[in-house]
């Protein structure tokens, strides 16, 4: 017996785009963004950094909410990469938070 493959929910447009318009209700996570979306969180971030780009040359600018670690509070805050980093350079705890993406002016 053959198993059936998921079928892609039919979307409306280009991924920057629909990540764009769920970031206009609020901050969200990649985590959050992938499964609001049905795609991997690794596509997710790569689909941000291209958005971050494309939003240079208009008013909105891509806004992170730097990660931090769960454990001393250290934040990443001087982070330029989108993903999630494994552990606190402080402490060495993996119980780090993701950041958080948003629109801003």
């Amino acid at each position: 017996m053959r198993r059936c493959e998921p079928v892609p929910p039919q979307r409306s447009g280009t991924i920057p785009a629909l990540i764009r318009e769920a970031l206009l209700a609020g901050p969200r996570s990649a985590r959050e963004l992938s499964a609001e979306l049905g795609l991997p969180e690794r596509e997710i971030v790569r689909h941000l950094d291209h958005l971050e780009r494309s939003l240079r040359g208009g008013r909105a600018r891509l806004v992170m909410e730097p990660p931090a670690c769960l454990a001393c509070g250290f934040t990443f805050a001087k982070r330029e990469r989108l993903t999630r980093p494994s552990r606190c350079p402080v402490c060495r705890s993996e119980r780090v938070t993701a950041a958080r993406f948003g629109l801003g002016p």
